[in-house]
C-alpha cells in the first residue's frame, strides 16, 4: 500500500470555493479544485492512491471513486461531469469529459477531453474514449461522433452544477435526514 509507512495522516484538500455535500466521504489524499462539487453520499477513497478533482467539476450523488494498489491514481480534470451512481476506478477523465449515470470506468481507462461515456456503460481497463466521441454499451464501444448539441449540453451541465453548488454554499439550506430523526 502506498501510504503504509506514513506516520502522519493524509487529509483531503478541498478548495474553499468547492462544495462537498453532507453524507460524502473524502478519505486520504483527495484534492478538490475551485468551484467543483461533490454531491450527496459520494465516496472518494484515496487510501492507496491519490484522487485529484479539477476545477468546476461535478461528481454527482452516489458516485464511488478509488485508485488501485498497483499504482494508478484517479485524475479528473476541469469542467467534467460524472453522473449519479458512477464508479471511477484508477482512471483518467480529461478536461470537459462526461461520464453518464451509473457508468463504470475501470483501471487505466481514459475519457479524453470532450469525450462522452453514456449512462450505464462499462469502459474496460485500458480503453480510451476519444475527444468528441460517444461510447456506450457493456463493454463500451465507439458509437459515433458527438453532435454539436451534445457538446453544448455537456458545457451547459457543467455550468449548471457550478451555479447549483454556489447556491448550496450561500444559503442556509436545511438538509433533513429522515433516518437520523426517527426517535
Amino acid at each position: 500500500m502506498r501510504n503504509a509507512n506514513i506516520s502522519m495522516p493524509i487529509e483531503p484538500s478541498v478548495d474553499p470555493h468547492a462544495f462537498v455535500a453532507s453524507g460524502t466521504r473524502l478519505i486520504g489524499e483527495v484534492t478538490v479544485g475551485a468551484q467543483s462539487s461533490i454531491w450527496f453520499n459520494c465516496v472518494l477513497r484515496a487510501d492507496v492512491q491519490k484522487i485529484v478533482i479539477g476545477e468546476r467539476t461535478n461528481i454527482q450523488d452516489g458516485t464511488v471513486i478509488h485508485g488501485t494498489t498497483g499504482g494508478l491514481p484517479v485524475l479528473v480534470g476541469n469542467d467534467v461531469t460524472v453522473g449519479h451512481g458512477a464508479i471511477l476506478h484508477a482512471c483518467t477523465i480529461e478536461d470537459g469529459g462526461f461520464v453518464g449515470f451509473g457508468a463504470r470506468v475501470l483501471d487505466g481507462a481514459v475519457v479524453r477531453s470532450g469525450g462522452m461515456l453514456a449512462a450505464g456503460a462499462l469502459l474496460s481497463p485500458g480503453k480510451v474514449v476519444g475527444s468528441g466521441e460517444l461510447w456506450a454499451g457493456h463493454p463500451a464501444r465507439l458509437v459515433r461522433p458527438l453532435t454539436d448539441k451534445e457538446r453544448d449540453d455537456m458545457v451547459a451541465t457543467t455550468a449548471r452544477y457550478v451555479t447549483l453548488a454556489s447556491r448550496y454554499k450561500s444559503t442556509n439550506l436545511v438538509i433533513f435526514s429522515y433516518q437520523e430523526n426517527q426517535r
